[in-house]
């Protein structure tokens, strides 16, 4: 499904040229303007890639046609193509990986400089992951959340109060691979708990946050153990996971018409409960869940939304590129 708000869309790319706007735009905030590393074809193509991207889904929102706002979603099917997730190179996520069903990987999460004071295209492009969640019964979502640099102890407060009041229940819990750190970074430094508890201020802990980080937090996520220093992508990354039935009651109650309305979607010791009713609906039913969900997101623009049901949502021309 696309979703319109005047001259702005979300949707997954269609192909090569809409998936080649998100890698150039990936290029100039990460490399450009964060300092990653570049290999020298990337910086001739200004292009941001891996080897992930061959299998991953891009989720775009457009300006005019041009590529504002950006995720990369990496599902399960994605995954045991490429042998695992990019998230796997950073944390352990052997517990999330035995859950039964769909889970789906976030990552990649930019939007242009230009863009960053309009708030539509952040919350279409929640928008956009909302829809991609129910359409692909997805159980967990999860990635990496980073700040810019190498030095963890620059969100000292952040950093401890996630360790103290939002880590992941120990049967789904990711942790660090501090061993896969670059040479010369001391692996001490992938502690969460940097301050004592007593010295963590909640209001200093919030200004430290990212707009995403709190973004996640409102939805009910919680965090891996550990901090992965990315010296190549000049970052430092917490894990970051979403158990879809579990989005705060208020928020579901907003989006989705009802506080349960994901109750679907639950994880019981290590396996997806039996899918819903509400997945199992007639069209317009569910619709009308998905519905509440982008009428609440987008409601300061709710009489200029148009939905748009694409049946080429699913061929996001993945495996065609980098």
């Amino acid at each position: 499904m696309a979703i319109k708000v005047r001259d702005y869309e979300v949707r997954l790319t269609r192909n090569k040229d809409e998936r080649r706007q998100v890698r150039q735009l990936r290029y100039d905030v990460f490399v450009e303007e964060e300092g990653a590393s570049a290999t020298e074809e990337q910086r001739a193509l200004r292009e941001e890639y891996d080897s992930y991207d061959r299998y991953a889904e891009y989720l775009g929102v457009f300006h005019n046609g041009k590529v504002v706002g950006t995720y990369r979603i990496i599902d399960r099917n994605a995954a045991e193509k490429m042998g695992g997730f990019y998230t796997e190179n950073e944390f352990n996520i052997s517990k999330i990986k035995n859950v039964g069903g769909n889970i789906a990987e976030m990552s990649r999460a930019c939007v242009a400089r230009e863009y960053r004071e309009n708030a539509l295209v952040m919350r279409l492009l929640w928008a956009g992951l909302g829809e991609y969640v129910m359409r692909r019964k997805i159980a967990v979502l999860f990635g990496v959340a980073s700040w810019v640099g190498t030095k963890p102890v620059e969100s000292a407060q952040a950093i401890s109060y996630l360790y103290y009041n939002h880590l992941s229940p120990l049967g789904l819990r990711a942790t660090v691979l501090s061993e896969n750190f670059a040479d010369g970074i001391n692996p001490k430094l992938s502690r969460m708990n940097i301050l004592p508890r007593e010295f963590v201020d909640d209001d200093d802990a919030r200004r430290q946050m990212t707009p995403l980080i709190k973004g996640y937090l409102r939805l009910g996520a919680t965090f891996g153990k550990g901090v992965f220093i990315d010296k190549p992508f000049n970052t430092y990354d917490v894990f970051v996971m979403v158990q879809t039935k579990k989005i705060d009651a208020a928020y579901q109650k907003h989006f989705l018409g009802r506080e349960n309305a994901l109750e679907h979607l639950d994880v019981r010791d290590g396996a997806l409960k039996t899918v819903g009713k509400i997945m199992l609906l007639p069209v317009t039913g569910s619709f009308k869940v998905v519905r509440a969900f982008f009428d609440f997101l987008l409601r300061e623009d709710g009489a200029d939304v148009e939905y748009i049901d694409d049946k080429d949502d699913n061929s996001d021309n993945n495996g065609d590129d980098k």
